[in-house]
């Protein structure tokens, strides 16, 4: 441990662990969730459900960070990115991250009882998925997708929170998200293909080889037509589709950027917070989208 890390203050080494100092990684997950509330509520969800909702993904954001990190404390060490995160560099010890991991969880759960049964229950689901995510990376050869469909629980949980009921159209957003995180996690973890090859641990980055930015653009491509299916079946007006092809054409960027020889690693952080920003973008369209 670094004599800087032995001197920073317990609560900040517990904002890390959460990664609350690094947001892009927080709001990637409150979009979708977002836009299912919207979507679902034709435009006008009700303020206090957007707030359970926000303070929803926070928490179990935060969940999944500690315990991401409470499995990989002796692997996350041999990782350049990830070698100085808390748990990996003993800055905080694993009793408190399963302390802290259990506070999460009580937070997320408080907030689920405001929902209806079946979101409450798709809360209860999608649980699994949150802890034994990280194993996947060691038994599966695409974790990506695990990841991916954990997220796609936050369409889910939003929609029937508003709906009471998944309806076809949900599954059209829960494909896009699905495909949209595929997409910019792929890209993200070529920043530890590396690291990831020495170890032996699973990632889509190495499981598409030199294909991977033909992978993430594929991915893409599916959540641009996805969403435009839903926006054309939603009868949403030029508000969505302008932003659905700012959208576009930001991914395409994305992709081209991605398929050259030779790039810089932090890139690859920037391709997220990228997405972040397209993914607010689109939010846009979408409540604008029902505005007449």
């Amino acid at each position: 441990m670094s004599s800087s890390q032995t001197s920073e203050p317990t609560w900040q080494k517990v904002i890390r662990l959460l990664r609350w100092d690094k947001p892009a990684g927080r709001l990637i997950l409150m979009i979708p969730a977002l836009w299912a509330v919207v979507l679902a509520a034709k435009g006008t969800p009700p303020a206090p459900l957007v707030g359970v909702i926000i303070l929803g993904t926070l928490a179990t954001s935060a969940a999944g960070c500690v315990v991401n990190d409470l499995w990989d404390k002796d692997i996350d060490p041999q990782v350049a990115r990830t070698k100085t995160r808390p748990l990996a560099s003993r800055a905080l010890s694993v009793q408190v991250g399963i302390v802290i991991l259990f506070i999460s969880f009580a937070c997320a759960a408080v907030l689920a009882f405001y929902l209806n049964l079946l979101s409450f229950l798709l809360c209860v689901a999608a649980v699994p998925l949150i802890i034994f995510y990280p194993l996947a990376k060691r038994v599966f050869p695409v974790p990506q997708l695990v990841l991916s469909c954990a997220w796609g629980f936050a369409v889910l949980i939003s929609w029937t929170a508003v709906t009471a009921k998944i309806e076809p159209i949900t599954w059209l957003l829960w494909g896009a998200t699905v495909a949209w995180t595929l997409g910019f996690d792929t890209g993200y973890a070529l920043s530890d293909r590396e690291d990831d090859l020495k170890l032996g641990i699973n990632s889509s980055a190495i499981f598409f080889g030199k294909y991977t930015p033909e992978a993430i653009g594929f991915f893409y491509a599916i959540t641009s037509s996805l969403l435009a299916l839903m926006g054309f079946k939603l009868a949403l007006n030029s508000a969505f589709w302008f932003s659905l092809a700012f959208a576009t054409v930001g991914w395409l960027w994305q992709y081209l950027t991605l398929r050259q020889p030779s790039i810089p690693r932090s890139v690859y952080g920037k391709v997220l917070g990228q997405n972040v920003w397209l993914g607010f973008i689109l939010l846009a369209g979408m409540i604008l989208g029902y505005v007449a």
